[in-house]
């Protein structure tokens, strides 16, 4: 199976020469073609330093990230040309990803136009249709974003992702500012997503998410992974007490069947 994106010894270390402070430590990492995985921890567990690293946004201090073999930076650079378009990020916090004075037609149908080279009235139908693809009704696609629920404003970020045609997307909490009807949405919409073949990388300290969106978790700790499996093998069976009590605090938890 083709392994889509990959981060080898991946370090990544904050401060000056009188503290540092290693928030990502000799990580190694690996999403096949296809795949969801999870990345679940505590906050401050550097879980969101890693997804951005992975992305290109974060520079590792050591260590390196490969695109289907390909290492994503070239001199400073990340993601050059064409490989730009086939890893995509969302954001934990949708409104800081869109410009408050666009309305949302216009931010979706400007990325439309960087990635696919569409001209204005065809970038603009692009977007509308992403948009309606995203449960976002034309009513509410010409509307500023502060005029959208959170949720909605997530789904917007999406769709923004997906105008690249992406063949990765790398979604960083991206439930856990919305309430539970619009989770309940971007949960199917995601499901629906994955089907159609796109590869995901889901950060999130939501386990009730993980357990339903991915194939395998990487469990974070300190900067660390302290464990790694299938998704019904870490839920089922979790190794490591850490990974059982973060297992333990969802609601409702039961074991998997075997």
């Amino acid at each position: 199976m083709t392994i889509r994106l990959e981060g080898k010894g991946v370090t990544v270390t904050f401060g000056d020469m009188f503290r540092k402070v290693e928030a990502v430590k000799n990580i190694d990492v690996a999403l096949h073609a296809g795949q969801t995985i999870g990345i679940v921890g505590e906050s401050g567990s550097g879980k969101s330093t890693l997804a951005r690293v992975l992305a290109g946004i974060q520079v590792p201090t050591s260590g390196e990230v490969f695109y289907e073999g390909t290492n994503i930076w070239q001199g400073k650079v990340s993601y050059p040309g064409e490989m730009r378009k086939k890893v995509q990020m969302v954001f934990q916090d949708p409104y800081g990803s869109l410009n408050p004075r666009m309305r949302v037609v216009n931010a979706v149908a400007e990325a439309v136009k960087f990635h696919q080279n569409a001209d204005g009235e065809q970038a603009r139908q692009i977007a509308l249709d992403l948009l309606e693809r995203m449960g976002i009704a034309k009513n509410d696609a010409i509307k500023l974003p502060r005029a959208l629920s959170g949720g909605q404003r997530q789904r917007v970020s999406v769709a923004r992702a997906l105008s690249a045609n992406p063949e990765v997307l790398i979604a960083d909490e991206p439930t856990s500012a919305i309430d539970q009807s619009a989770q309940s949405q971007l949960l199917s919409l995601f499901s629906e997503l994955i089907a159609g073949g796109l590869s995901v990388i889901l950060v999130s300290h939501d386990l009730g998410v993980i357990r339903y969106l991915t194939d395998r978790v990487y469990v974070m700790e300190s900067g660390d992974f302290v464990e790694a499996g299938d998704t019904a093998q870490i839920f089922e069976d979790p190794q490591m007490e850490y990974t059982q009590k973060l297992i333990s605090s969802i609601p409702g938890h039961k074991k998997l069947k075997s």
